[in-house]
C-alpha cells in the first residue's frame, strides 16, 4: 500500500495564520486532520511522516483508538441524528447537509468539501498519475481507480444483477444497470427536461446547453465536453488500439468500439425500435434510424440553413460552402470532399469489386450499380413518369425520358450552337466536326461515323433484307 505523508491530507497555514487561530480552532484543524489519518489507516496505508507519528501516539495516548474498539460516539448531529467517534468527524460530516465546499480548483473553477478531493482532482489538469498496475503498466491519478482496474485482469465481478444475473465488477455499475430494468432516470436537466439513469450523464449532457468543453487535446488543441472523449481522441495521434476482439484479432481504440464489434459475431441487436420493431447493434444508430420516423434533422447549416440528421453529413456540406476537398487520391492526384466518395474512387485503381450478383456472379465497384443489375434478372422497373404512366428499371433514365414532354435540351454543341437533349447524341453529333468515323466493318474494313450506319451496311454483305 502507498505511503502516506503528512503533507498528502493538511490544510496549509503559514505560522501567521495559525497564531491567529483560536485554541478550539486549532484543536477542530488537529481533529481534523488526525480523523482523516485514521480512516487512511483503517484502509492499510503507512504512516511515514514524523508529525504524523507523533499526532498519532499522542491520539492513540489520550484513549481516541479505544473508540473504535467499544463503539462510543459521544458526538452527535443534531438534525440528522449520526452519531461520531470523534469531533473531527462531526464537523466533516457536516459539510454533506451544508454543501460548504472550501477548496476551488484554481485552473478550472470545480470547488471541493475536502482538501484530499481537490488534491486528486488536480491530476486532472497535471496528468499525474500515481498509481501503476503492475500487470500491464496502466498508471491511474486515483488510487480506487487502480483497484477498480484490477478487476479486468482477475475478470472477478462480485456484483450480481439478482433481475438478470449479469455480474459486474463495481457496485456503482451495478447499481446504474439496475435502472434499465426499472425504467428509473432520477437525474433531470432543468433546461431541456432530458432524463438519465446516472447524474454524471447529466453533468456532461449540461455542457450542450452551456458550450463547455474543458477538457483539449495537447497536440491539436481539439476540445472535448468529455474526459474519457478526450482519452480516445488522443489515441488518434499515439495509434494506440488496446482493445483487441479476442474472435478475430481486429483492435480498437475505445472499449465501446470494441463492444459493438463483438455484435457481428454474436449476431446480438439489443436496441429495438418502438414504432417499426427493427432492431439495431448499437444504441446510436438506433437514435438515427428513429429520426426517419420523426423527421428529425437537428444538424443546420449556419451559412445556408440546410438541416441534416446526422453531425458528420453536416461537417461534409460545410465543404461545398468552403471548397475544402481534404481527402486525395496518392494515384492520380484527384481530391475529395467526402471520404465515402474517395474510398469508391479507389476501387477505379485496385479495381476492386465487392458487389456481386447472386444469380450471375458478377461483380461492381459500387452497391447502386449491383442494385439496377439486379432488376435485369427481376424485371423490377420502380421508376414511373407522372405524365405518360411509362416505367422504368433505372431513376436516370425516368429523368432522360421526361425530356420527351419537356422539349429540355440541355447538351450543346461548342461548335455549331445545336442542342440535344442526351449526352449520348452530342457526342455522335460532334463527329460531322472532327470526322472521327469508330464503327469499322470486320469485311471491308469501310469506317462510319455512326452504329445505325454500319449495320445497314453489313446487309450488303450478307444480303439480310429485313423489310
Amino acid at each position: 500500500m502507498d505511503a502516506v505523508t503528512f503533507d498528502d491530507v493538511h490544510v496549509d497555514f503559514t505560522s501567521e495564520e495559525w497564531a491567529l487561530l483560536d485554541p478550539s480552532q486549532k484543536s477542530l484543524y488537529k481533529d481534523v486532520m488526525l480523523e482523516t489519518y485514521w480512516n487512511l489507516t483503517a484502509i492499510g496505508y503507512n504512516l511515514e511522516d514524523q508529525t504524523i507519528e507523533e499526532h498519532f501516539q499522542s491520539s492513540r495516548r489520550h484513549g481516541r483508538p479505544e473508540r473504535s474498539h467499544t463503539g462510543e460516539k459521544p458526538y452527535e448531529e443534531i438534525k440528522y441524528g449520526e452519531a461520531f467517534a470523534h469531533h473531527g468527524s462531526l464537523q466533516i460530516h457536516k459539510r454533506i447537509h451544508t454543501g460548504k465546499k472550501f477548496y476551488e480548483c484554481n485552473p478550472c473553477g470545480k470547488a471541493f468539501a475536502y482538501h484530499c478531493h481537490l488534491r486528486i482532482h488536480k491530476r486532472i489538469h497535471t496528468a499525474e498519475k500515481l498509481y501503476k498496475c503492475i500487470q500491464c503498466g496502466k498508471a491511474f491519478s486515483e488510487h480506487n481507480t487502480l483497484q477498480k482496474h484490477k478487476r479486468t485482469h482477475s475478470e472477478e465481478k462480485p456484483y450480481e444483477c439478482n433481475q438478470c444475473g449479469k455480474a459486474f465488477a463495481h457496485h456503482n455499475i451495478l447499481r446504474n444497470h439496475e435502472r434499465t430494468h426499472i425504467g428509473e432516470k432520477p437525474y433531470q436537466c432543468n433546461e431541456c427536461d432530458k432524463a438519465f439513469s446516472q447524474h454524471y450523464y447529466l453533468r456532461i449532457h449540461k455542457r450542450i446547453h452551456t458550450g463547455e468543453k474543458p477538457y483539449e487535446c495537447n497536440q491539436c488543441d481539439k476540445a472535448f465536453a468529455c474526459l474519457s472523449y478526450l482519452r480516445v481522441h488522443g489515441r488518434t495521434h499515439t495509434g494506440e488500439k488496446p482493445y483487441k476482439c479476442n474472435q478475430c484479432g481486429k483492435v480498437f481504440a475505445s472499449h465501446s468500439n470494441l463492444k459493438r464489434h463483438k455484435r457481428t459475431h454474436t449476431g446480438e441487436k439489443p436496441y429495438e425500435c418502438n414504432q417499426c420493431g427493427k432492431a439495431f447493434s448499437d444504441h446510436h444508430t438506433l437514435r438515427i434510424h428513429e429520426r426517419a420516423h420523426t423527421g428529425e434533422k437537428p444538424f443546420e447549416c449556419n451559412q445556408c440553413g440546410k438541416t441534416f440528421k446526422l453531425h458528420s453529413q453536416l461537417r461534409i456540406h460545410k465543404r461545398t460552402h468552403t471548397g475544402e476537398k481534404p481527402h486525395e487520391c496518392n494515384q492520380c492526384g484527384k481530391t475529395f470532399a467526402c471520404p465515402s466518395s474517395f474510398q469508391k474512387h479507389k476501387r477505379i485503381h485496385t479495381g476492386e469489386k465487392p458487389y456481386e450478383c447472386n444469380q450471375c456472379l458478377k461483380a461492381f465497384a459500387y452497391h447502386s450499380r449491383l442494385r439496377k443489375h439486379e432488376r435485369t434478372h427481376t424485371g423490377e422497373k420502380p421508376f414511373r413518369c407522372n405524365q405518360c404512366g411509362k416505367i422504368f428499371s433505372q431513376s436516370n433514365s425516368l429523368q432522360v425520358h421526361k425530356r420527351t414532354h419537356t422539349g429540355e435540351k440541355p447538351y450543346e454543341c461548342d461548335r455549331c450552337g445545336k442542342a440535344f437533349p442526351y449526352d449520348s447524341s452530342l457526342r455522335v453529333h460532334k463527329r460531322t466536326h472532327t470526322g472521327v468515323k469508330p464503327y469499322e466493318c470486320n469485311q471491308c474494313g469501310k469506317a462510319f461515323g455512326y452504329n445505325s450506319h454500319l449495320q445497314r451496311h453489313e446487309r450488303t454483305h450478307t444480303g439480310e433484307k429485313p423489310y
